[in-house]
C-alpha cells in the first residue's frame, strides 16, 4: 500500500511536470505503468507507457525499458491487435541497446502470444533458441517464466518428460516468490502430467501445492487490486476532508457576517449550512458505497459476474465443513465448454465472451440459492450442490446439459452452437475433501470428453447406473 500511496504523488508530480528533468520524467512514468501493470490497472498502465512516447521523453538509454513496459500492459490489457510489429521493434531496439534481460522479457511474451493461439511449437523454438542468454543473465524470475512455458507448450505438443524437466527448473528458479504465476503454471503441468501417465500419488501431492500456489498468486494479485483500491479511497477522501475543511472556513467567514445581518440573511445561513451538510452527508455515502462495491468486485469474476476461482475455493470449502459436521450429501458438478478455443478461433473473443455469459445464464436457471456457483478459469466452471445426492447431481447436471446445449437457437444475434463436458463426485465416494471431489471430478469430465463430449459423466472406475433424459450417465 506504501508504494500504491507514493505513486499518487509521482502521478501528481509527472502531470504537472514542472521542474523535472525528462530523464527523471521517463523513468518516472515507467515506474508508474509497471506498478499499475502489477494491480491488474492496465488502462492506466498503459496510459503512462505511451505517455513517454507522445511527450518525446524516450531517450537513448531508456528506449528498451519504455518498449517493454508498454508491451506488458496492452498484453495484459488484452489489447493484442497489432502488438506482433510492437513486439519485434521492441526486440530490435533491446539488441541495439544490448539489453538481452529485456529482449527475452518481450520474448516471453511473444511465445506467450504463440501457445495462446494454438502454436506451441513456435513457442518451444523461440525459448530454447534464448535459454542460453537467460542463463548468462541469470535473473531467476525470468528463468521461471522460460521452464514453466516452456513445460506448458511441451505438454500441448505430448512430450511429457520434458514438459516434466522444465516444471521442475521452473520451481527451482521460483524459489524467491512461491505464489508467482510461472510456479502456479509449473505445477499445475506436473499434476496433468502425472495423472495423464497413472501416478495418482504424485498427481495428488502436485496438485495440492498448484492449489496452494493457485491460491496464493491469486492472493497476491487481490491484495495488490485492494491496496490499489484503498489508496484511491484515501485520496478521494483526503481531497474531500480538505473540500470540506475549506466550506467550513467558508461557513466561519459567512456566520461572521451574517451575525451583523438581518433576520433573513440568517435564514439564508442556516440553508446553506444544511446544504453543506448534506453534500458532505452523500459524498460520505457514495465513498462507503465504492467501498463495499469493491469488495464485491473482489469476490466475482469480471466477465459473468459469478463467483471467481479464489471466492469459490473458499466458500465451497466452507459449505463442505457446514455438511460435514451435520452428516449432509453433497455433490461437486465440473463444467468445461466443448470446443471454446474454436468459438474464439472463429468469431472473436468478443463473441466467445458473449457465450460465455450465455452458457452461466443457462446454468443460473437451474441453480438453487444454497448452490455454489464460480468460473475456475477460461471456459471451465464448478458447482457445489449442498444436500443432494448422486443421482440428483447427475439429473440436474443433465438439466443443465441440455439448457446450454438449447440455448444457441435462443438468441437469433448470436447462432454459435457451443455444448459442454460435465463431471460428477460425490462425498460419498470422494469424502468432503474439495481437493479430491475436484480430482474425481475432473476424471468424470476427462470421460465425457474422451466418450465424444457434451454429456454428464462420473470418474471411469463408476459402475452404470441410468440414462437420464436419453444422455448415459454412471455412478461411482
Amino acid at each position: 500500500m506504501e508504494a500504491f500511496s507514493q505513486l499518487s504523488q509521482l502521478v501528481v508530480l509527472l502531470q504537472e511536470g514542472s521542474g523535472i528533468l525528462s530523464s527523471y520524467r521517463e523513468q518516472g512514468f515507467v515506474v508508474a505503468s509497471s506498478l499499475y501493470a502489477d494491480a491488474g490497472q492496465y488502462e492506466l498502465a498503459s496510459y503512462y507507457a505511451n505517455e513517454i512516447f507522445k511527450q518525446g521523453l524516450a531517450s537513448d538509454g531508456y528506449t528498451c525499458v519504455d518498449d517493454h513496459a508498454r508491451i506488458a500492459a496492452l498484453f495484459g490489457s488484452g489489447q493484442w491487435q497489432g502488438i506482433e510489429s510492437l513486439m519485434a521493434q521492441g526486440i530490435e531496439v533491446c539488441i541495439k541497446e544490448r539489453n538481452s534481460l529485456y529482449a527475452n522479457g518481450i520474448r516471453y511474451f511473444v511465445a506467450k502470444l504463440d501457445v495462446s493461439r494454438g502454436h506451441p511449437e513456435q513457442a518451444i523454438a523461440l525459448l530454447r533458441k534464448n535459454y542460453p542468454a537467460a542463463e548468462r543473465d541469470g535473473y531467476a524470475p525470468q528463468l521461471a517464466q522460460f521452464n514453466a512455458l516452456l513445460a506448458a507448450a511441451y505438454y500441448e505438443t505430448g512430450q511429457l518428460q520434458l514438459a516434466r524437466e522444465s516444471a521442475l527448473a521452473a520451481v527451482t528458479h521460483g524459489t524467491h516468490n512461491h505464489y508467482a504465476e510461472s510456479i502456479s503454471t509449473a505445477y499445475r503441468i506436473l499434476y496433468l502430467g502425472a495423472k495423464q501417465q497413472g501416478d495418482v500419488a504424485s498427481a495428488l501431492a502436485y496438485h495440492e501445492k498448484y492449489m496452494t500456489a493457485d491460491k496464493g498468486y491469486l492472493d497476491e494479485l487481490s491484495a495488490k487490486a485492494l491496496a490499489f483500491q484503498t489508496v484511491q479511497q484515501q485520496v478521494a477522501a483526503k481531497k474531500l476532508q480538505i473540500d470540506t475543511l475549506n466550506k467550513q472556513n467558508r461557513i466561519l467567514q459567512l456566520q461572521q457576517s451574517l451575525d451583523r445581518s438581518a433576520s433573513e440573511t440568517n435564514r439564508l445561513y442556516i440553508i446553506l449550512l444544511l446544504t453543506v451538510l448534506g453534500f458532505i452527508a452523500f459524498w460520505t455515502y457514495r465513498i462507503k458505497r465504492s467501498q463495499l462495491r469493491f469488495m464485491k468486485l473482489a469476490r466475482r469474476d469480471g466477465l459473468t459476474g459469478i463467483f471467481n476461482r479464489q471466492h469459490f475455493v473458499s466458500s465451497a470449502e466452507l459449505q463442505l465443513q457446514y455438511c460435514r459436521k451435520s452428516s449432509r450429501q453433497a455433490c461437486l458438478v465440473l463444467i468445461d465448454l466443448d470446443h471454446f478455443k474454436v468459438v474464439n478461433d472463429t468469431h472473436g473473443h468478443a463473441v466467445g465472451d458473449r457465450v460465455l455469459k450465455r452458457a452461466v445464464a443457462a446454468c443460473q436457471k437451474h441453480l438453487r440459492s444454497t448452490d455454489i456457483f464460480g468460473r475456475l478459469g477460461g471456459e471451465e466452471f464448478g458447482i457445489v450442490l449442498p444436500e443432494c445426492t448422486l443421482e440428483q447431481a447427475l439429473g440436474r447436471a443433465e438439466q443443465i446439459r441440455a439448457a446450454i446445449a438449447d440455448a444457441a437457437g435462443s438468441d437469433d444475434s448470436l447462432a454459435v452452437a457451443v455444448s459442454a463436458s460435465f463431471g460428477v463426485a460425490t462425498i460419498e465416494r470422494s469424502g468432503y475433501d474439495l481437493r479430491k471431489l475436484l480430482i474425481d471430478a475432473d476424471d468424470g469430465l476427462y470421460r465425457a470428453k474422451r466418450e465424444g463430449r457434451n454429456r454428464v459423466r462420473v470418474c471411469d472406475d463408476a459402475q452404470p447406473r441410468e440414462r437420464v433424459a436419453g444422455v448415459a450417465v454412471e455412478q461411482a
